[in-house]
């Protein structure tokens, strides 16, 4: 056997197996599972971002089974970053600012915010269960609907009042309003990778294929 030979066979062997890994390593395609945002959420990379409302029954589904599970397969690869959609709602601006204070708490605290202890997650579930299986309306008004919030986590209207004031919550306020874009593309929830991958929910097949293409994207 020619030794020229069986070098140039080793090496379309080694080529032919490289080209069939990356095939396989890449079980997700552009246009089928996710999109790329024209207009990209700024200051994002590395985190996985969801869009949600208050409002949403389909957020509440997600939040009950889908999103802790997922953001458990991909931590130490990206952050999870909750967006509240403040334009979806009658308190969607009340719901964002105190969703902004309770998870700048969170953060202080060094907690999670899928974690059972997390004051945004007990907030967040209060008004989905409010909202959704107990068909709550607030008729009371504003003051109503922050008191369904604030008694989850044991807050004051004084203590909200003050933290609200905030520049760092005022901050993540803003930086909310880069998903309004975004909600309208497939409405909510959403979730981007890297502020630039929005995917496809309606082809979510399981957790654990979203946290694989989760992975993927935030590689990109």
């Amino acid at each position: 056997m020619n030794a020229k030979w069986f070098k140039n066979l080793l090496n379309l062997m080694m080529g032919s197996t490289l080209l069939a890994t990356s095939l396989m390593a890449s079980a997700f395609t552009e246009g089928t599972d996710y999109m790329v945002l024209e207009k990209p959420i700024p200051n994002a990379e590395k985190t996985l971002i969801k869009v949600f409302s208050y409002d949403c029954p389909f957020c509440y589904k997600y939040d009950k089974s889908v999103t802790g599970p997922v953001v458990e397969k991909v931590k130490g690869i990206v952050t999870f970053e909750p967006y509240h959609l403040e334009t979806k709602g009658k308190y969607g601006k009340l719901a964002s600012e105190l969703f902004a204070i309770l998870i700048l708490k969170d953060q202080a605290a060094g907690v999670p915010l899928i974690d059972e202890k997390s004051l945004f997650k007990k907030a967040k579930f209060a008004y989905y269960n409010a909202y959704h299986d107990k068909k709550e309306r607030w008729d009371g008004g504003a003051d109503d609907f922050l008191k369904t919030g604030l008694d989850a986590v044991g807050m004051t209207k004084a203590q909200f009042d003050e933290a609200v004031k905030d520049p760092k919550v005022q901050a993540i306020y803003e930086q909310w309003k880069a998903s309004y874009d975004v909600a309208k593309i497939q409405g909510v929830p959403a979730y981007v990778v890297n502020g630039k991958y929005l995917i496809y929910t309606k082809n979510i097949k399981s957790i654990d294929s979203l946290a694989d293409l989760v992975k993927e994207l935030a590689g990109k």
